[in-house]
C-alpha cells in the first residue's frame, strides 16, 4: 500500500501523540493524530464559509505521514474527508446546579 509506515514509525508517533489513526483510501494510506484546540479553532472559523478548506486545514494539521496523493487527488481527498470528523472525540459533560 502506498504511504504505509513502519511499525517503528507508528510507535514513535504514538509516543509523541498518544493516539494515531490510519485512513485507507483505495491503494493509499495516511496517518493522522487528533487535532488540538488551535486546529479546531482554525477550522471552526473557516468551516462555516468553506467546509472543503476546513477539511484541508484539518488534514494538514493532523498529518503524520502517508501517501501525499491523498492531499492532491480529489477522489482520495474527499474519501479521507468523510472520516475526518471521527478524529474529534467529545467527552460528555454534566452540568449540576449547586
Amino acid at each position: 500500500m502506498t504511504g504505509e509506515a513502519t511499525k517503528e514509525q507508528i510507535e514513535a508517533w504514538k509516543a509523541k501523540h498518544k493516539e494515531v489513526f490510519q485512513i485507507v483510501v483505495g491503494d493509499s494510506v495516511c496517518y493522522l493524530h487528533k487535532p488540538d484546540r488551535n486546529t479546531m479553532k482554525a477550522i471552526a472559523s473557516i468551516g462555516t464559509t468553506d467546509p472543503i478548506r476546513a477539511n484541508e486545514v484539518l488534514l494538514a494539521n493532523c498529518w503524520l505521514g502517508g501517501d501525499e496523493s491523498i492531499k492532491e487527488e480529489d477522489e482520495k481527498f474527499f474519501g479521507v474527508s468523510a472520516q475526518l470528523a471521527n478524529l474529534v472525540e467529545i467527552k460528555e459533560a454534566e452540568l449540576k446546579k449547586l
